[in-house]
Parts: structure tokens; sequence; C-alpha cells
């Protein structure tokens, strides 16, 4: 029998609050987390096509870890360090007390260290000067450095691990962490997504690939539409979640607090293109039902969505029309929501934080609203989205993440049992 997997402690860093209780007060209000870019120093704005993002404000890195862990690591990987920090707090887990080498990291980035990376290349090519490259530039912008310098922090021994699948990578990060615990090759795995590139060259590319919203620059917080008519492109954002996940049995020994269980998991790919989804939607439907399989449940069980949705106008048609082929009638009596619509996409982190809010679905029975979903787009509109926070009993839920790549990912979380 293969063991379950419970959620014991949760920690986020996002445009809409740093630390989980600020975050959800201001997920149930609808508040949005978009911005304006005012300049990408010495690069102004006047020629990018986007002019917003969702920013994470406010963050002193100091205010949350000392110089050592702080100061060393680049923005993605201080986020994920002050996410894991809060999220191992909640869980109450002494490390002191665990066999190290049943502790794992695993980690979703989809870039990494792209803000050292693009200041180091500059300043190389504008002064020429190889041998004033920082001596820790290597090391920060692996993508690996996250899950590294986590695993130090905490003398976590066991399996340490970088997912990088782009924008679902955190997705998979969870479902990888599952499979590790039910293999029984660790007791908890602190699960991870983080990512902040939010940069000139990172920023430019995505215009440049004319998949950013461009409409909507003089009213930011208007720009993440997912589903909606208006919707012309997906605003990045940048942030961090960490879920500790652990098995049932190690959970209970020591007497946690347990949010909701890790019931199931799917990733698959596409074999399609390396941007646009396929628009049949038939992959993305088998991808969530062979998630539900692994969970041993089928589509009538699930009450809540938290959808992929990055307002793009492709990718949410799709995504819904999967929703429709494999639910059916169902489609409509499911409660839906889009946390993008809120941070923006957080690349390498969608899939954590979007995991953090459907944890506090099922744990609290309350649904965030959709942002600016004013005009219902008919080809992807269903009746469970609505622009006010839902009050619903929450058994089962299901988590998407699709990234470029051609990949699909989906993770089943139900209530925990009592």
């Amino acid at each position: 029998m293969r063991a379950r997997v419970v959620v014991t402690g949760l920690g986020v860093v996002s445009p809409i609050g740093i630390g989980v209780s600020d975050f959800w007060k201001a997920a149930l209000s609808g508040q949005s987390g978009i911005s304006a870019i005012t300049s990408f120093d010495p690069f102004p704005m006047d020629g990018y096509r986007s002019k917003v993002a969702g920013q994470v404000r406010n963050f002193a890195v100091e205010r949350f870890l000392d110089s050592a862990h702080g100061e060393r690591v680049d923005r993605y990987a201080q986020f994920a360090l002050v996410a894991a920090k809060e999220a191992l707090a909640d869980s109450g887990l002494q490390m002191a007390k665990e066999n190290p080498h049943r502790v794992g990291v695993i980690v979703g980035a989809g870039m990494g260290g792209m803000v050292m990376g693009e200041r180091e290349i500059t300043q190389l090519y504008q002064q020429q000067k190889p041998h004033r490259v920082h001596p820790n530039f290597i090391p920060v912008i692996t993508l690996n450095s996250a899950s590294g310098i986590i695993a130090m922090a905490y003398g976590a021994k066991g399996p340490n691990l970088t997912i990088s699948t782009a924008c679902s990578s955190s997705a998979h990060a969870l479902g990888q962490a599952l499979h590790c615990i039910r293999e029984g090759r660790a007791d908890v795995v602190i699960t991870v997504g983080a990512d902040a590139s939010i940069t000139p060259l990172v920023f430019a590319g995505f215009c440049s690939l004319r998949a950013l919203s461009s409409k909507f620059n003089d009213h930011p917080e208007k720009a993440s539409r997912p589903f909606d008519r208006l919707r012309d492109g997906f605003v990045m954002g940048e942030g961090a979640g960490t879920l500790i996940l652990e098995s049932a049995a190690h959970a209970k020994k020591r007497k946690a607090k347990v949010y909701a269980e890790i019931a199931g998991y799917a990733a698959t790919s596409e074999a399609y293109h390396m941007v646009i989804p396929r628009e049949d939607g038939l992959e993305v439907a088998h991808t969530m039902r062979l998630a539900l399989a692994d969970a041993g449940m089928t589509p009538a069980q699930v009450d809540y969505i938290n959808a992929h949705a990055t307002s793009t106008t492709i990718g949410d048609a799709v995504e819904a029309k999967a929703i429709r082929q494999l639910f059916k009638s169902r489609a409509d009596k499911i409660a839906i929501n889009a946390t993008k619509s809120l941070i923006g996409h957080t690349l390498g982190a969608a899939g954590a934080i979007g995991g953090i809010a459907s944890v506090l679905a099922l744990h609290t029975g309350h649904i965030h609203p959709t942002a600016n979903y004013d005009d219902p787009d008919p080809a992807c509109a269903l009746a469970g989205l609505s622009r006010s926070a839902q009050e619903r009993r929450v058994k089962v839920a299901l988590l998407n993440a699709f990234g470029f790549g051609s990949n699909n990912a989906a993770v089943v979380l139900k209530q925990a049992a009592k």
C-alpha cells in the first residue's frame, strides 16, 4: 500500500503579499498585484510593448534572512528561501529531531538566476574585464541554486532536485515530491516554486514573442484577465511558494496539523509546439484524466479547479475546452478560479502558488475570485468562474499547469482525512 502524502506547512512571497496570511486576505478580496514598471534602469520603458507586471513590492531581504543566506543568492532564490522559512515554521518541523537523510528539497524554477545573470553579462561586455566577473556567478545563476541553498540552510540531506519545465515547473515539483514520499525515499520534502525574471532581457524576450498583454498599460490592474473577451496576453509576475509535503504516517507521529492531502499527479507531453497548445484540448483533458486516475478518483468527484489560465487568447480557450471534454455537464457545477488574474504569471512559481490557493480552498472552504472576468468569452465561459469570492465545501481540487516545450501537469488534492 503506497504512502499517503499530506501538506503540513505553507509559505509564500507574492505581488499581493509576503506571507500566507497577507496573501490569502488579499486574494479573497480580489486585490490586484499588477502595477506599472517604471523603468529597467538604465532602459526607459518606451521600447517595450508591455509595461506592466506583478512585482513583489517592499521586499527587503534583510527583514527575513541573515546575510549569509540573503546576500549571496539571486532574487529568485531569496524568494524561495523566505517562502521555505515560513512554510517550515508553519509546519512545526524541527530539523534537529529529524533524520536529515529523510528530508528532501525539490524546487521548480523556470528561469533561475536571471537578475545576476543579466547584470554580470552586461558588465562584462561593457567593461571587457573578465577578471571582474562575480566569483559566485556560476553557482548563483544555476537553476539548482535555490534547492542547494535551502538544503544547506536547514541541513536537508535527502533527495535534492530542481525541475525546470517552464510554466509548469513547480506543479511537476509537487508531483515529484509526491512520488518521492510514496516510494519511501523521504519522509518530508520541502517543495518550492520560485522565479524572479522581470528583467530587461527576459521581459524584452516575452514582448518579442508577443505573449504579454499590451492593451492595459495605462490600467495595470486590468491587464491580467483570464477567460475574459478582452484578454490579450499574460502579465509577467514574480514570487515563490513553498509546501511542506510529508507522509501521513510521519505527520501523525509528530502530531502535525494537516492542511490537505496530495492525492494524484500526471505529467504528459503534447509533442506539438514549443509555445502553442493543441487547440482541440485533447491532451490537456488526457492529463487531467490521468491525474485523477492516479488519485483513484473520477471526474464526478472534483469540486474545484485552480486553472492554469494565463490570460492568453488560445491558452484559456483550450483549457476551457478540455475541462468541458473531461467533465461534460458537470463542468458548469465545478468552482473554477485563476490565481494569475491577481498576481500575473509567476512562471516557475505558478504551480506552487496555485497549489497554495488550492490547499487553502480545501482547508477553509473559500475560493478566491477571478479578477477582471467582466465580459466572459463565449469560447471559454464556465459557470463556475466568478468575480466574487465563493464559499463552498471543497473535498477534491485539481491544479492545472502547462508550460512551454509542450508539457502538461495536473495535481489532485483532497480534503485531509479527519
